[in-house]
């Protein structure tokens, strides 16, 4: 028996034929742990080469001074410099004004904004999160991992709602903000969401920003992490959640973080937040009780090597040349190994750093420890849903983005005799 000699599900083979076809896998596999790998689809980090891309930066700033006379090697500046505000402005959307550019990472403005929440209040804020009986935050599932255990690690509780194909589901969003004071924010990658690679269009965000709420200061953390991130030449376009958000009376709702950690250097570039005004006001004030100003020369090395606008874009064309031959050899193998068992589905992303792979129900943590043995890392199953629960057992998280090619190929055809062994065994239970 071959995988593709047949179009009948899995779960229709005749127990001869499951018999058969589960010898046949546990063999494929036994021949993978003899000759084990060692080779990691674990996180969406740049490859060696991608990072080879901005090793220019290494040569800069040429001088110190910015246009209005910045020394960048001296104190101040909160708000960063204003030649890299203009161009993440002109790319974020955004007013120069109401964007700050701070470190290297978009996570810790993150973590700082809802420290400031719980421990301070925000501009609407009746009084700090910290003195509400609870606080509860809306995750869409699958979804990014560290924004769910930052979310645990200050004791906020956490309910979930589906990733759809055009956002996160947001009816049920409206139905747990409308009446309940405690449900205080959300989460949301809107671009390319991790894992899916989701989009969130522009009726779902308008829906988002004008939604009405019981807690008057629910805020969307807008985490557009990928919103350069394009695979193709059909680039997705992020909606405009500030200018939303004030267009329907709730101006400070929405607080936007990016960041160049996946154009430049993952470890030395530069986060952004973006919201109203006087949530940027706040937030200075209170970033002013732990800087006096950040790495301002690694912000106008950065202004210098990308020129303006349309040079982080053509920059961004150069990391699609590189990721998009392995998203398709993903694509490719998958569809080749798995399509005619009906035993997974998968997201065919247009940009971000992940696809997103659903196995049969309760078989994805099998599917991780056959893939161990055989040397292939893979995310733990679960770790897209809070504290690591998917309550189907069946999301896994695909990040193909270090591995050369030939090693993501050989990894991915290796998935696919764990995903097939797995389903092999629960159907012949």
């Amino acid at each position: 028996m071959t995988e593709n000699a047949t179009s009948t599900p899995l779960s229709q083979y005749s127990a001869e034929d499951l018999a058969a076809f589960l010898a046949e896998q546990q063999s494929a596999h036994a021949a993978l742990v003899a000759a084990p790998s060692s080779l990691n689809l674990t996180r969406g980090k740049p490859s060696s080469a991608q990072l080879d891309l901005s090793n220019a930066l290494l040569d800069g700033p040429d001088g110190f001074v910015t246009a209005d006379g910045t020394d960048t090697r001296n104190y101040g500046g909160l708000t960063g410099i204003t030649e890299l505000r203009e161009i993440f402005a002109h790319l974020l959307g955004v007013p120069t004004a109401q964007l700050i550019a701070g470190g290297n990472s978009s996570l810790a403005m993150m973590q700082s904004q809802l420290v400031n929440l719980l421990l301070h209040g925000g501009v609407d804020s009746p009084r700090p999160w910290a003195q509400e009986e609870k606080v509860t935050f809306i995750c869409p599932v699958p979804g990014y991992d560290r924004h769910f255990a930052l979310t645990a690690s200050l004791g906020i509780d956490m309910v979930t709602v589906p990733m759809l194909d055009d956002g996160p589901d947001v009816d049920a969003i409206e139905a747990l903000v409308k009446d309940d004071p405690s449900v205080k924010g959300m989460w949301l990658v809107p671009t390319y969401a991790n894992p899916t690679g989701a989009v969130c269009t522009q009726e779902v965000a308008a829906r988002l920003a004008a939604m009405p709420t019981a807690a008057p200061d629910f805020t969307i953390f807008w985490d557009n992490a990928y919103a350069l991130h394009h695979l193709t030449a059909d680039e997705a376009k992020s909606a405009d959640i500030v200018s939303l958000c004030a267009a329907s009376g709730h101006p400070n709702r929405a607080v936007v973080f990016a960041s160049t950690s996946k154009i430049t250097f993952a470890g030395a570039g530069v986060a952004f937040l973006a919201s109203s005004q006087a949530n940027v006001d706040l937030y200075v004030r209170h970033l002013g009780m732990s800087t006096i100003g950040p790495d301002k020369v690694n912000q106008l090395r950065h202004a210098q090597f990308f020129g303006d606008a349309q040079g982080v874009r053509d920059h961004m064309v150069k990391h699609a040349e590189i990721l998009a031959p392995k998203f398709a050899a993903v694509q490719r193998i998958l569809g080749d190994r798995l399509g005619a068992f009906d035993v997974a589905t998968w997201s065919d992303p247009k940009g971000g750093y992940f696809v997103n792979l659903d196995v049969v129900d309760g078989t994805a943590t099998r599917v991780v420890a056959l893939a161990k043995a055989a040397g292939i890392a893979l995310t733990p199953a679960g770790a897209s849903f809070p504290h690591g629960d998917d309550p189907r057992d069946r999301n896994i998280r695909l990040a193909p983005s270090v591995p050369p090619l030939a090693e993501v190929e050989q990894a991915m055809e290796a998935v696919a005799t764990c995903v097939l062994l797995a389903a092999a065994e629960k159907y012949s239970r």
